[in-house]
């Protein structure tokens, strides 16, 4: 926290309000306690107190890496001999088809062979499950009733009956 040159916080505050970084990883370090409730302004991951632990600056990294891991900017996926790198904010939604997996984004569409319930696990959060044949982006809703919801782009897809109360919970927890 206390650098040579500029104060730790200040350094967290440029990243996160200058730069507009909210995907960027703070860990602070201080053997003063004090300052523990002025860095949630910045959103760190951790506030370590010296002395520090190897295994506690472990704990902060490997926490630090998991939330990277989980917000990382672009599904990744092999389709043939092609590898294909999309922003999630550029996917409308996912549908299972067969064996395959169709990506829906503005701009076209792409598919590749894999199983529905392997992509719940790979993507960040915004994605929610509407049918076992169908995760939407909820960026893209721009219309939810009980039984379907209406994306940007004028698809409408059903929500089935197994889904709509984690649907809803979902709307209700503001992620839709």
């Amino acid at each position: 926290i206390e650098l040579v040159s500029m104060k730790g916080m200040q350094i967290g505050d440029y990243i996160r309000n200058s730069a507009e970084d909210r995907n960027m990883q703070i860990v602070y370090i201080s053997g003063n306690q004090t300052y523990a409730k002025d860095l949630f302004k910045t959103q760190p991951v951790d506030f370590l107190i010296k002395p520090v632990s190897r295994q506690q600056i472990s704990d902060a990294l490997s926490l630090a890496v998991r939330l990277l891991d989980k917000y990382e900017k672009k599904f990744s996926f092999q389709s043939g001999r092609d590898y294909v790198f999309l922003h999630y904010d550029d996917i409308l939604y996912f549908e299972s088809v067969g064996h395959r997996i169709c990506i829906r984004t503005m701009k076209g569409e792409y598919r590749y062979y894999d199983k529905i319930k392997n992509l719940e696990e790979r993507l960040p959060g915004g994605f929610i499950t509407i049918h076992q044949s169908f995760i939407v982006n909820s960026k893209h809703v721009e219309k939810y009733t009980y039984e379907s919801v209406e994306l940007d782009n004028g698809d409408i897809l059903s929500i089935s009956k197994a889904y709509r109360k984690q649907v809803r919970e979902a709307l209700l927890r503001n992620e839709i």
